[in-house]
């Protein structure tokens, strides 16, 4: 008998963006954990059977009552935010880092046990003193994707944040230098908007930066291309569908609106889980 008849598959759904507001404004030890290998039939760029949800957070703050459609789209509320990692902790759910995920689909790696992704864009000063400080009160990783244009100003982390977090473990990637759409891009906008944005984290973390996130969830086929010549070797988009010819670069992820419910949340992990 085979040793992937005895292998529990693991699933995933991904989905995502990014937003701008009027202001500018873009929008402990780990428990033993149980591992799984999903069953793959071949190294396929499909990844049929093996989706694993990817959450997104923009901004973590308290909701106004002047705030616009788009601000409450891409808002949680400190206590709603709290009450879904606590929920991921009790369903028994761990976090992975895109390197884990992208070993998983092309070398046939171990995921732990009910594994899910949890991604934050833009790098927003809450995004720390209230994303980071949670996920790691119940046990949490989480990917950073960091536009750093915005570092150090007003409401945006500082490059002392970017620092802390990669030396807790969380993975740091690129989010351009100024959210400017890569299906835009002309002439040297590669090097302003991915290669220098890169090396700048890089030097922050002392770590290679190997994931980036699409600003808006945009994408085009010449853009994945050179996202893979640059060296990158995952990338997340938001709107559509993961492209069978360059899966590792349209992941989707699963955008978390202020209007969540508690409820809502842990049955779209459930369903994305299933799938």
């Amino acid at each position: 008998m085979s040793l992937c008849r005895f292998i529990i598959a693991v699933s995933l759904i991904l989905l995502t963006g990014c937003i701008d507001n009027s202001k500018k404004e873009v929008l402990p030890p780990t428990p033993k954990q149980k591992h799984t290998v999903a069953q793959h039939k071949s190294e396929a760029p499909h990844f049929k059977g093996t989706k694993v949800p990817v959450l997104c957070y923009h901004a973590i703050r308290e909701i106004g009552p002047h705030d616009s459609s788009d601000q409450k789209a891409y808002s949680v509320t400190p206590e709603n935010f709290e009450l879904q990692i606590k929920s991921l902790a009790e369903e028994g759910y761990h976090s992975v880092t895109p390197d884990e995920l992208k070993n998983f689909y092309t070398n046939h790696g171990i995921l732990p046990e009910k594994p899910i992704m949890i991604t934050f864009d833009d790098g927003r000063k809450d995004q720390v003193t209230i994303g980071a400080a949670t996920l790691e009160k119940y046990h949490f990783k989480g990917v950073y994707f960091v536009m750093t244009v915005s570092l150090g100003k007003k409401h945006y982390m500082s490059r002392d944040d970017v620092k802390m977090l990669a030396d807790h473990g969380h993975i740091i990637g690129c989010h351009t230098w100024d959210h400017h759409m890569v299906t835009k891009y002309q002439g040297n906008d590669w090097i302003l908007q991915l290669t220098k944005p890169r090396k700048q984290l890089e030097a922050i973390t002392n770590k290679p930066v190997t994931t980036f996130a699409y600003p808006f969830g945009v994408w085009n086929n010449a853009a994945a291309d050179s996202l893979k010549t640059h060296g990158l070797t995952t990338a997340f988009i938001f709107y559509g569908k993961q492209d069978s010819i360059r899966p590792l670069y349209t992941i989707e992820r699963i955008n978390i609106p202020s209007t969540m419910k508690i409820k809502n949340f842990v049955a779209q992990i459930e369903k994305t889980g299933t799938n």
